[in-house]
């Protein structure tokens, strides 16, 4: 390949949850990221009006949450395109993905994404009244039918496991099978045909379903007899659900040829997820998996992506790739903010009274330096309440003798009177800790954050010189509680620096302290408390610490 080449770290085809968990992972490991979706972003999930059983998220809508997902990864760099993939090869070490408007694009890995879609019955309303009475996921829909009755459609594993579950939040159960007996093991046949909320109707199919908004009717024929009946939702109850599982079909037809397919379709894959074939990972829906649901669906992106950043980075190695990537031309600064993000900061900027200077020592051939620089001038160019200066290492003594810190680069926050208030920032501010970096300007502006008036009498009185180095990762989610606090600690008491620094640009901190998991904040470079901690619960470490 030449340098002006377009050469991608990881190629992820499709952009489901499992797809989109990949290419954060993937941006937040600075791989060369490229996502191509054939639709609309989202998956079967963007169909679901309501998500209530994601981890951290109360209630949001499918559509909503994969919508903060491409956010996410598109602030971490991540490149994403409309197309239709028409074929692959995989063949040789440099993977290569065609689309249906003729492009080509080649990767190091790839990471297949595209799910599997539920078999669909055809009948009449099936499809106009998905998501809205008609589900194919008991586990994710079930709970919005408590009280109410309940069809399940089908009669193998699926839907004899699935009318079980149901029976925890329906009225009533029934089940819906042409066949004449149920294809599963007569063990959970069994189950339930015993089962007191559940009727079975064999020979039996579906014809339509009606309604308004959401279904309040529905059509059914016994094909033994020929009689056709018909339900209707009861005034108290005033709509019901239709449960269909005759099974999926994964979108695997592309990769017939490039991957082994198990017999049904699905592309086999091992703990990293990786296929039979190096460098090619299978992530969510088209493994062969018994739980398919969003939380395992983003578990299957995380693994793939940290396998195929390590991968990728072995393999540039070998091939000599590592200064062509580095030097395309065609690669482009990432854009650190989004357009809600930027509104954000503009909003709690317009709130400071008065203006913060934010000072840089970058370390010179430094990819995380140049990373700060182009965050730094992204994030001057939003707000006028900030001034930023830029240095390189030695270009500016008494100013690194100001911040007196031995790890570059840095970013160093002064108030409006030129004053160092021990804020030190050893990454890119990005990711979860982006609302720390915001915070700490804004508690150095004014007015700042309220506290109680104990907790600051306490704060101040905690004796110095007190050093706080907060080893991190920018996408844990605990950290910014810790990072917070310390910068809030450092702040208030001009005894007492505190610096946020990214483990993964500075391995040898992570190896003198042993630290195997974060938040790690170490102090005075020599006691290490790990876990997420309240500002509170660090003050009290602090003050029950021994001296030395």
């Amino acid at each position: 390949m030449t340098q002006t080449e377009t050469l991608y770290d990881l190629i992820i085809i499709g952009a489901g949850p499992a797809g989109l968990s990949a290419a954060l992972y993937a941006g937040r490991a600075k791989l060369k990221t490229l996502v191509i979706e054939k639709a609309d972003i989202g998956g079967q999930i963007k169909i679901t009006a309501e998500v209530v059983n994601y981890p951290g998220v109360f209630s949001t809508s499918g559509a909503a949450l994969t919508a903060e997902m491409k956010k996410q990864a598109q602030h971490f760099g991540v490149q994403f395109i409309t197309d239709d993939v028409t074929a692959v090869d995989f063949a040789d070490d440099i993977k290569a993905v065609h689309t249906v408007v003729n492009e080509t694009y080649r990767a190091v890995s790839v990471i297949i994404a595209t799910g599997a879609r539920p078999r669909k019955l055809g009948f009449s309303g099936e499809a106009e009244f998905a998501g809205r009475g008609i589900g194919y996921c008991a586990t994710c829909d079930g709970e919005f039918f408590t009280g109410k009755d309940v069809f399940v459609i089908g009669a193998g594993f699926a839907a004899a496991e699935e009318a079980i579950f149901l029976t925890r939040f329906a009225k009533q159960v029934t089940v819906i099978a042409r066949e004449p007996a149920f294809t599963c093991s007569k063990t959970i046949a069994d189950k339930v045909l015993a089962h007191e909320k559940i009727t079975v109707k064999f020979h039996t199919e579906i014809l339509e379903v009606s309604g308004e908004n959401v279904l309040n009717a529905a059509k059914f024929r016994d094909n033994q007899t020929g009689e056709i009946w018909d339900y209707k939702a009861s005034e108290a109850d005033k709509t019901f659900g239709v449960f269909v599982f005759v099974g999926y079909e994964p979108i695997s037809e592309v990769f017939r040829d490039a991957v082994s397919l198990d017999g049904w379709g699905y592309i086999p894959a091992d703990e990293e997820m990786q296929t039979n074939v190096p460098g090619v990972y299978a992530v969510g829906d088209i493994r062969p998996k018994r739980l398919r649901q969003l939380v395992t669906a983003t578990a299957d992106g995380a693994i793939a992506a940290t396998a195929a950043e390590k991968y990728a980075e072995e393999k540039k190695h070998a091939l000599g790739l590592e200064i062509a990537l580095e030097e395309d031309p065609q690669a482009s600064a990432p854009d650190f903010f989004t357009e809600d993000t930027t509104a954000q900061i503009k909003y709690v900027m317009e709130r400071c009274q008065t203006k913060v200077s934010i000072r840089a020592v970058l370390s010179k051939d430094s990819k995380l330096s140049e990373d700060i620089r182009q965050f730094l001038r992204q994030f001057e160019a939003i707000t006028d309440r900030v001034d930023v200066q830029i240095y390189e290492e030695g270009e500016n003594p008494a100013l690194e003798a100001q911040i007196n810190t031995s790890l570059y680069p840095v970013i160093a926050l002064f108030d409006h009177n030129g004053v160092e208030r021990g804020a030190h920032f050893h990454a890119v501010p990005g990711g979860h800790e982006l609302e720390s970096f915001i915070l700490a300007i804004y508690n150095i502006a004014g007015p700042g954050q309220g506290i109680d008036q104990g907790l600051l009498t306490r704060i101040k009185a905690l004796q110095g010189p007190l050093h706080l180095e907060v080893g991190l990762s920018l996408s844990c989610t605990m950290c910014p509680d810790v990072v917070q606090a310390c910068q809030r600690l450092a702040i208030l008491n001009p005894a007492i620096t505190a610096s946020m620094i990214d483990l993964q640009h500075f391995p040898e901190l992570r190896e003198k302290h042993s630290i195997m998991s974060v938040p790690a904040l170490i102090t005075d470079d020599r006691d290490v408390l790990f876990g997420k901690k309240s500002l509170e619960e660090i003050v009290s470490y602090l003050e029950d610490r021994p001296s030395v």
